[in-house]
């Protein structure tokens, strides 16, 4: 069976970080993605080597020096019969080769640009200023707002890049190229990662207006301030997760736990939860990971083992999905 984009064609200019990453997605949904490589691709450090980077898959490339007229002549060939162009270069590189929106749609008005980038590639502020998948979450406040007590961390470079990035500007590029079959015009996708992340943020951000979100760390919901919703370290050095929100999952997480709900302050009291948190944190350290694992079980008390990068195929959910 055929998959959905089988009738999709898109010229992908290589890159890193959301382009190639939204490429694999259209190619995966059988699109017929050409990836046009670099002549010398960017040194990424800790990069994967190519045989174990997961964007380059699903696509087929090709190596064209596009600083050459010959290379941008044979790009423009291509563009004729394509549905689909993403480029994810700094603002202006795409203008200066030759291959701008413009020039590219007198081609072919069907054509659907889309242009992924960091910031914003209209301000002069970030024209010639590098913009990378840890600027794009700062200004969005993510970093800080998901982050523990001390210093911020950079936990939300992946959440840039696949979900701030490459999930919008799939979207986008897609509903362009639906609406390019009906009406017969193409259009310019212009995807931000800082916007993505922004729009992502947008239930914090509604939790804040109304007062329910603070600005302090470690003190809200869902970032490790509530005792029912954090990690757990356990007597192996290994860790569990909660997430019992709803009240009926709250009592079945105590109840696994040999709590008694009596003897301890109301859950959603905030003034107790540094109390709470040192209750859980106490009474998890009793139990191996898998002992726990084993006592949550089919009880739906939220509670789930943090498994490694290695342990993580083996579960049985993901082996069943």
């Amino acid at each position: 069976m055929a998959g959905p984009l089988s009738n999709l064609r898109v010229i992908e200019f290589g890159g890193i970080g959301p382009t190639p990453f939204a490429g694999s997605l259209s190619g995966d949904m059988d699109a017929d993605v050409l990836r046009i490589e670099r002549m010398s691709a960017p040194a990424v450090a800790l990069g994967p080597q190519r045989r174990y980077d997961f964007p380059n898959r699903s696509k087929r490339s090709v190596i064209l020096d596009l600083k050459q007229a010959a290379a941008v002549g044979a790009v423009k060939k291509l563009i004729v019969d394509v549905d689909i162009i993403i480029e994810g270069f700094r603002p202006g590189v795409m203008e200066r080769l030759g291959l701008a929106p413009e020039t590219c749609r007198a081609i072919n008005p069907k054509l659907v640009y889309g242009r992924m980038t960091a910031g914003d590639r209209r301000a002069r502020s970030s024209r010639k200023r590098a913009t990378t998948s840890t600027i794009s979450p700062s200004p969005a406040g993510c970093i800080r707002s998901e982050s523990p007590i001390g210093r911020p961390r950079l936990r939300s470079i992946w959440s840039a890049i696949s979900a701030g990035g490459a999930l919008y500007l799939i979207v986008g590029v897609l509903a362009a190229a639906f609406a390019a079959r009906e009406t017969g015009k193409g259009q310019t996708v212009d995807a931000a990662m800082v916007d993505g992340i922004v729009h992502l943020m947008s239930l914090f951000q509604g939790l804040r207006q109304q007062g329910a979100w603070t600005e302090g760390r470690a003190e809200n919901l869902i970032d490790g301030g509530a005792s029912f919703y954090r990690c757990y370290a356990i007597n192996d050095d290994k860790h569990v997760a909660v997430g019992a929100i709803e009240p009926q999952f709250y009592a079945n997480l105590l109840r696994v736990m040999g709590l008694e709900s009596s003897s301890l302050p109301d859950q959603n009291d905030r003034r107790a939860w540094a109390e709470l948190r040192e209750t859980f944190a106490e009474r998890f350290r009793i139990r191996s990971r898998g002992e726990w694992a084993a006592a949550a079980a089919g009880r739906d008390a939220c509670l789930s083992p943090v498994l490694t990068m290695d342990e993580a195929p083996a579960h049985p959910q993901l082996g069943s999905r």
